[in-house]
């Protein structure tokens, strides 16, 4: 099957911005939300999509701010994503079986399910994060961040800033230390098609408030639990044995909420869905099926 790829505009205080999806599959709808990072895109849940499109159709969407589309130099905050996924919701995939959210993408599906029940379906989260890089290491130091996120605007400084995060070397260093479990996965060209996502114009306004914790829309540990508490919908936990420490931490933490189920597979870091889609589309299949009450076409 060949993916239908198309792109919708969607404004946000007076801006208009592109964002691309793509379809692919027939059946009840699953919308994928791909992680908010440097190097992420829709692309990363290809591999994902593909094997759920013999059951489902499939909707895997970017984020304002990042993708391959062009990215105009806004402020982003979290009010706008959550704004962005209920436009999807109502507009895009409306009332889908089912949303596969990875990494930060996962707080945001959690926070319109809990606000909105029924809104997003059954909630499959793979590897989630509701913390960013910079303050899960440096703590709470929000003053800092929001220096950082502030200059990263500035034409000079910003630039500056930006490529000191994303040179080839760091690019490298933070996809092994915590993103792909094989340290020679993201070599030859899906190095360079990671690279060309981050060397894009205006790339810089939304990754580095992801990076220092601007886009965290959640401000602690005990929110993002209970506002999982709070989704009536069925919640599925993927994530891999060799996921970083603190971050394991939080999503057992969140297998722990009583209508939460896990699954803890035996590879796989923070792209645990991009690198082993295998095993994590059987789980989420599994778990469709055996929670959709009917609805999943097996």
């Amino acid at each position: 099957m060949k993916a239908e790829s198309d792109c919708i505009i969607w404004s946000w205080e007076g801006q208009e911005v592109r964002v691309g999806y793509d379809r692919l599959g027939v059946g009840p709808i699953v919308l994928l939300l791909p992680a908010l990072s440097s190097i992420s895109t829709r692309q990363e849940m290809r591999p994902l999509q593909e094997r759920l499109a013999s059951d489902f159709a499939t909707v895997a969407i970017d984020w304002p701010g990042f993708g391959d589309e062009p990215r105009p130099p806004i402020p982003w905050q979290p009010a706008a994503y959550t704004a962005f996924l209920q436009y999807v919701l109502t507009h895009v995939a409306t009332h889908p079986l089912a949303t596969v959210a990875a990494g930060h993408a996962a707080s945001y599906a959690l926070s319109v399910a809990a606000a909105s029940p029924n809104s997003a379906g059954m909630l499959c989260l793979i590897a989630p994060t509701w913390r960013g890089p910079l303050p899960t290491m440096m703590g709470g130091r929000r003053r800092v961040r929001e220096w950082v996120a502030r200059a990263s605007d500035l034409p000079v400084l910003g630039q500056i800033l930006y490529r000191l995060n994303v040179n080839p070397a760091m690019v490298r260093m933070m996809a092994r230390g915590h993103v792909y479990a094989d340290p020679d996965w993201l070599t030859g060209e899906r190095f360079t098609q990671k690279m060309a996502v981050v060397t894009g114009a205006g790339a810089r306004y939304a990754a580095i408030r992801f990076v220092t914790g601007m886009l965290d829309p959640m401000a602690n540990h005990s929110s993002f639990i209970e506002t999982a508490k709070r989704v009536k919908e069925p919640i599925l936990v993927v994530y891999g044995a060799a996921t970083p420490r603190r971050s394991k931490a939080e999503m057992k933490a969140l297998a722990s909420v009583p209508h939460v189920r896990s699954v803890e597979l035996p590879h796989g870091k923070l792209a645990v869905h991009e690198e082993f889609p295998d095993p994590v589309s059987e789980a989420v299949r599994s778990f469709l099926r055996r929670d959709s009450g009917g609805k999943s076409p097996h």
